[in-house]
């Protein structure tokens, strides 16, 4: 009897077993298929936003036809189908339900956003990049006849990708993509494929050389009491302003839509705007992504409120309906900021910057975990209980607002209490 029994355990361990090694290798597979797909375009991607950007710094005339390329930008959108474009909250809901990403959002994100940075507008590359891999992501899944449940894997495999392929930080993109969806729900079952994924388009970007601008290492900070409250005074500070930043953004796109109901009189005006303002500011760095202030900004070296100015161009450029995503305007307002306000309260300012950056990320993401892997990619482990005590107070003072409205914030940032709501 217990021969049998033993024999009968076996068995099943053994079915088991091989259950778990054909997955893994299954997902090995669509990982890297992915990862290789997703890697070349995300690579393209950030090639082509570096070549415009790099252009319309040369051409600075670029800049006054900003208002028709708002025209093109709707024009091709109208073409092919879609007059209320989602952006990435489609992306995150497919994943929380059943509804599909079109296939052309792909080619269109990837084209608008490339028009908005060659022409000035204020927009970053990773909500971009979350469309542009979900997308493909999802069309790979039909090809591959997956499930539905694996379509969603493969969709965050593709978003870790493309995400990764922008700023070279694999482990932090795959983080990021399964903690964004929900939070206070990781989406585990997809880390493997995910990292994958992540790690062989992070390897095509290195092979081809496309990379992201470099941190320098922090060093040791000398750790004290007066150190660590100035840490948690700042990162309450970013909180308060990732609230701001995302109010603002949700806010100009629900003010332009009611007053300026036409799409391409809509554009139009933002466009008219951010050329008046870039005037009026006499600089062009509060144009594209502003990723080139990120490492001024830890020299201690940008203007006075340039964190809110940034917000304004950020807010108009994508309420009106010019594509890009917001992270690197998120970025780009928290290190500026941190730069800024740190002098003030007797930190270095290259710490400042560096944990006002990650802070607010965390703040308008609300992805502690992410967040601080991706300041140990940026820059080293010598700060990570700083970038740890950061992270965990932003991510309480953003509250629950968050740069996409379809994000699921699952538990209470306070109390250990299921509520299942909308991000603000």
């Amino acid at each position: 009897m217990n021969f049998n029994l033993s024999k009968e355990k076996l068995k099943f361990q053994f079915q088991y077993s091989f259950l778990y090694v054909s997955w893994f290798l299954r997902w090995l597979i669509f990982g890297a298929i992915t990862g290789i797909i997703c890697g070349l375009i995300g690579a393209a991607f950030h090639v082509g936003i570096d070549l415009v950007t790099d252009t319309r710094q040369n051409f600075s005339w670029l800049l006054f036809l900003l208002p028709f390329a708002g025209l093109l930008i709707v024009f091709i959108y109208h073409l092919a189908g879609i007059d209320h474009d989602p952006g990435t909250n489609l992306v995150l809901t497919s994943i929380q339900s059943q509804k599909h990403i079109p296939f052309q959002m792909a080619p269109l994100i990837f084209i608008g956003t490339l028009i908005t940075h060659l022409c000035g507008g204020s927009s970053g590359r990773v909500g971009a990049a979350l469309q542009i891999g979900g997308s493909i992501g999802e069309g790979l899944g039909r090809c591959f006849q997956l499930k539905e449940n694996d379509i969603k894997i493969i969709i965050i495999c593709g978003m870790s990708a493309v995400f990764a392929t922008l700023f070279g930080t694999p482990v932090a993109a795959a983080v990021f993509t399964m903690e964004v969806i929900s939070v206070g729900i990781i989406h585990y079952s997809a880390f493997v494929p995910s990292i994958v994924s992540a790690a062989v388009a992070y390897g095509i970007t290195q092979h081809w050389d496309v990379t992201e601008a470099v941190f320098p290492l922090l060093p040791a900070a000398e750790f004290n009491v007066f150190l660590i409250v100035k840490i948690i005074l700042l990162a309450m500070l970013c909180g308060v302003v990732s609230i701001f930043f995302c109010v603002a953004v949700h806010s100009s796109v629900d003010f332009f839509k009611k007053y300026i109901p036409n799409d391409y009189l809509r554009i139009f005006i933002g466009g008219c705007l951010i050329v008046v303002l870039t005037l009026i500011s006499g600089t062009n760095i509060y144009n594209g992504h502003g990723s080139d202030m990120l490492v001024t900004a830890m020299l201690g070296t940008v203007p006075a409120f340039s964190f809110l100015l940034k917000i304004i161009f950020t807010s108009i450029t994508l309420g009106t309906g010019f594509k890009g995503g917001e992270v690197a305007p998120a970025l780009f307002v928290g290190a500026t900021l941190g730069s800024t306000v740190a002098p003030l309260m007797g930190i270095d300012p290259t710490l400042g910057a560096a944990v006002g950056m990650i802070s607010l990320f965390c703040g308008v993401v609300n992805c502690p975990l992410a967040s601080i892997i991706f300041s140990i990619e940026l820059f080293g482990s010598n700060c990570l209980l700083l970038f740890c005590i950061a992270c965990a107070v932003s991510y309480v003072f953003s509250g629950y607002y968050g740069l996409y409205s379809s994000q699921k914030i699952m538990y209470d940032k306070l109390h250990p209490q299921y509520i299942n709501t909308h991000s603000h």
